[in-house]
């Protein structure tokens, strides 16, 4: 089954770090309408990507900012 290309949305933040252990990670883990996330730790942008069919990026953004994290749509 391949991914709708309209459910992963794609983010320039400044996460440096996503430890297992920190909230942001967690959070992450256990939303019920993210099916997958990644943070791309070798990109100078630190990419950060999320799969969800619910989830509008205004959403995501404010999920990130509110860790203190800067997160911005990549178009």
């Amino acid at each position: 089954m391949e991914t709708d290309l309209n459910t992963i949305h794609v983010f320039k933040t400044n996460i440096k770090n996503a430890d297992p252990s920190c909230e942001l990670h967690k959070t992450l883990n256990s939303h019920s309408d993210i099916q997958q996330w990644s943070i791309d730790h070798e990109d100078v942008d630190c990419v950060l990507r999320v799969v969800s069919d619910v989830l509008k990026p205004e959403t995501i953004i404010g999920m990130i900012t509110e860790f203190g994290h800067e997160c911005q749509e990549l178009f």
